[in-house]
């Protein structure tokens, strides 16, 4: 096969050392660059206006093939400096072919390029194309970013929304809208008070089963606060604790005491104890037809005898307690005392009562679901021996009306349990826990303004991002024509010096 046709291939990274070891180019090439390299930013200095010039200036580094371009640009701009030998006057000419003959000399161009090529095949395109992909990356973790939180704003809002909803309030003045809602207190309690009338089918089976068990002819003695509700309603906890009602009520932090007060004055005023001072009348025997002679002493014990050893003591400066005494004052048609503090609350809004009422109802829940257990595994209590005796209604109760009864207290149940009374009793009743609870809300709402916050800034970047790649791709395009030019110049520069075969630089700036 002749030999001119066999193609030259050079690796793009070994394209240097095939040119030393060819001796085509010096190993010390590097040190006349330098003076090249000076001998080019001199000349730059004084260029003329021309498109061609500032287009071959403008990009990147210049090598030899750009400043032959650049002498064929001065033969046009200079051609009035030409003599009649053909060698041209301007000094702009002059210092370019300079610059070319020193690049000439021992092929120092040639050694040039190749480190061009090699440096931008395998640093500085792969350089930018690593930038654009670190930004595009960043790009997407962004956008995840965003999702995720316009996920975690919008569940936030959500949170904030259905909060609100349970509480039935509008979200814009939390605190003063959740003081407000303890208006509706009173009117939630009784139709509670209502609705807990459902379980006292279930508390009668209750109390006929441990009245069976402990073979007591009267009722039972359980949840007595139930039976309590169910028979007077929603009434203050004095009436519960003493069993009648209370002549008047005052709330903690009214002005009543002072009136209560005078009331009671009042009332003491209006017993009559008579005047201090006991009359015994004018008693003489000196006149009497009847001489008893010497009248009998009587002994009275400690008794003082005579008015001097008497002493009269006032009832004004004597002080009563009526609570501590146990004495009840009563006006005529009213009954009861006074309710204060804790006494004058109802019975479903004092704390201690209704947690009573609640364990009552789960003490029943408890016993309907020990009786549901009975039933669906055939070992009926009621069927042993020892209870054939049992009461019918003992005896006739099935499992659809013990889950009946159970469904009641549930139902009784969920009316104590339900968020927005929780929410409401505790605010009542807890000083902090509106303060609490209005921090709690405004945090959800801080959350989602935060994550909209992160969000603004996400997208800040991601336009930050994209203009940034957007300035990189005209740089990487430009860099790789100029160094797929550069590649064709070399090739081309080698060819000659094998007689016009063909070289090809192969490798990664085919890859470009």
């Amino acid at each position: 096969m002749d030999e001119q046709n066999i193609p030259i291939d050079i690796n793009n990274n070994k394209l240097l050392d095939w040119l030393i070891s060819r001796r085509h180019v010096n190993k010390d090439w590097q040190n006349s660059i330098l003076q090249i390299r000076e001998k080019i930013n001199n000349a730059i200095q004084d260029m003329p206006a021309h498109e061609g010039i500032i287009k071959l200036l403008s990009g990147q580094h210049i090598n030899y093939f750009h400043c032959l371009k650049i002498i064929d640009i001065l033969k046009e701009t200079e051609a009035d400096t030409k003599n009649l030998f053909g060698r041209y006057g301007s000094q702009r000419m002059k210092d370019w072919q300079n610059i070319v003959s020193s690049y000439q000399k021992d092929n120092i161009y040639l050694a040039e390029a190749a480190q061009i090529l090699i440096r931008n095949v395998s640093y500085e395109i792969p350089s930018l194309k690593k930038q654009t992909a670190k930004l595009e990356q960043s790009i997407t973790e962004s956008e995840k970013k965003i999702r995720d939180y316009s996920k975690n704003e919008a569940l936030a809002i959500k949170e904030f929304n259905t909060s609100c909803e349970q509480l039935g309030i509008a979200g814009k003045n939390i605190k003063s809208e959740l003081l407000s809602l303890l208006n509706e207190l009173t009117a939630i309690y009784e139709v509670a008070a209502e609705k807990i009338k459902i379980v006292n089918p279930a508390i009668e089976l209750y109390e006929e089963f441990n009245k069976f068990l402990s073979a007591r002819s009267s009722n039972a003695d359980v949840v007595p606060l139930l039976k309590f509700v169910i028979e007077n309603g929603n009434v203050t906890t004095y009436q519960y604790t003493y069993g009648e009602k209370p002549l008047k009520i005052e709330m903690e932090g009214d002005n009543s005491d002072k009136n209560t007060v005078e009331e009671l004055n009042d009332a003491e005023e209006q017993i009559d104890f008579g005047d201090n001072e006991i009359d015994f009348g004018d008693i003489s025997v000196e006149n009497n037809d009847f001489d008893f002679g010497e009248q009998p002493k009587i002994d009275w014990g400690g008794t003082p005898s005579t008015d001097e050893e008497f002493e009269i003591v006032s009832h004004t400066d004597v002080e009563v307690s009526l609570e501590e005494s146990g004495i009840v004052v009563e006006k005529s048609g009213m009954d009861g005392g006074i309710a204060k503090g804790t006494e004058a609350l109802t019975v479903l809004d004092n704390p201690k009562t209704r947690d009573q009422i609640i364990n009552e109802l789960m003490e029943l829940e408890a016993f309907l679901k020990m009786r549901l257990f009975e039933l669906f595994s055939d070992s009926d209590i009621l069927a042993m021996s020892q209870m054939q005796n049992a009461p019918p209604m003992l005896q006739m109760q099935t499992i659809e009306s013990v889950t009946l009864m159970n469904d009641c207290v549930n139902v009784a149940l969920s009316e104590f349990m339900n968020k927005r009374i929780l929410h409401l009793h505790n605010i009542k009743h807890s000083p902090k826990y509106v303060d609490i609870l209005t921090s709690s809300l405004k945090q959800k709402l801080a959350v989602a303004e935060r994550m909209k916050q992160s969000i603004s800034i996400l997208e800040d970047q991601i336009k930050k991002y994209k203009s940034e790649i957007r300035s990189f791709e005209p740089a990487i395009k430009l860099l790789i024509d100029k160094t797929k030019q550069l590649q064709k110049e070399v090739q081309e520069d080698i060819s000659k010096r094998y007689k016009g075969r063909v070289v090809n630089i192969v490798g990664g700036v085919n890859m470009l």
